[in-house]
């Protein structure tokens, strides 16, 4: 990570808020990350069991004890959990854990997977194509470098919505092989006709759509949602922090979907049935970050948070994608 750019968590005293956390919660911080909301929950008193995919995440808490000193309380108030957070269901079972008070979900990609170029995320300093969360599995250069033009079309355009999709596919076909990440966006920017001094760099969308592909996150993001209906005690509380807007679209609909004000756009989250009761209720507006954190944090520009409060019905059941 680089030091002269701290990871700071986003809409945190709002995040904070739709909790409500109170001494002796059980909430689930669902994206560690560097633990900016995990360390204001332990600092209001409540247990956090904490997720994330990225070993080198887990490693920064477990290597900085002074930091933590709730990982040796007993019983320990933190609680590391190197997996997805779609498995947080099964994370828990494991620490004898059916019920929680709280989940909080940052989702997307963080400031230090952002910072470090050997993590292959972004396209500021160069670095290998990899952008894997978890550092696992195909990378984004096997991406790239083996899937047939239509395919990368398809990511391109279902994931960025790069609405040049084909333009941009057929020439990262003829490109190859792709090895970092400023190999790419140099060939993404030709194809666009990139202008140098333009608002917006035209390989951001490829990229986020290569990334969210590589990494399953919409489909992460269903069940994560799911798991956290099913966990959640009654009167428990779901903050959800999304960066762009197909995240954000995702929780908007999961969350009118379970409070019963909607029809599911998800195949693997069905919508209330008719006559059954929702089970999320007080579902608030979606919340942006004001003028004094958009000026101290720019990388918070296009968080919005959503958060709602578990009901005592029935969690739905819903289907895991095969992937």
């Amino acid at each position: 990570m680089n030091a002269a750019v701290p990871h700071v968590p986003v809409l945190l005293q709002e995040v904070v808020a739709a909790l409500n956390p109170q001494g002796g919660d059980l909430i689930v911080d669902a994206t560690l990350g560097a633990g900016g909301y995990t360390r204001r929950l332990l600092d209001a008193g409540a247990t956090v069991h904490a997720f994330d995919r990225d070993p080198d995440a887990i490693a920064a808490i477990r290597g900085n004890p002074g930091k933590w000193p709730e990982l040796e309380s007993d019983p320990p108030r933190l609680v590391l959990h190197p997996r997805r957070f779609s498995e947080m269901a099964e994370g828990l079972a494991e620490a004898g854990i059916d019920r929680v008070d709280g989940v909080v979900m940052d989702i997307g990609v963080s400031s230090m997977q952002l910072d470090q170029a050997a993590r292959g995320f972004a396209f500021a300093a160069d670095g290998p194509l990899d952008m894997r969360m978890s550092r696992e599995g195909p990378s984004a250069a096997d991406f790239v470098n083996q899937a047939d033009e239509a395919e990368i079309a398809d990511v391109l355009y279902l994931y960025g919505e790069e609405r040049q999709s084909r333009r941009v596919a057929r020439a990262i076909v003829a490109a190859r092989p792709l090895t970092t990440t400023g190999e790419l966006a140099r060939v993404v920017r030709k194809a666009l006709g990139h202008r140098p001094g333009a608002p917006k760099d035209p390989a951001t969308r490829s990229f986020q759509a290569i990334r969210i592909h590589v990494n399953g996150e919409l489909d992460e993001l269903d069940a994560g949602l799911a798991a956290a209906e099913a966990l959640l005690r009654p009167g428990g509380r779901l903050a959800v922090v999304a960066f762009h807007s197909l995240e954000d679209r995702r929780v908007k609909h999961f969350l009118r979907d379970a409070s019963g004000a909607g029809r599911s756009t998800s195949r693997h989250l069905p919508q209330i049935a008719a006559g059954a009761a929702p089970t999320f209720a007080q579902v608030a507006k979606g919340v942006r970050p004001g003028e004094a954190e958009l000026t101290a944090n720019p990388r918070s520009r296009s968080a919005t948070l959503r958060s709602a409060v578990r009901t005592e019905a029935p969690a739905r059941t819903f289907h895991r994608s095969a992937a």
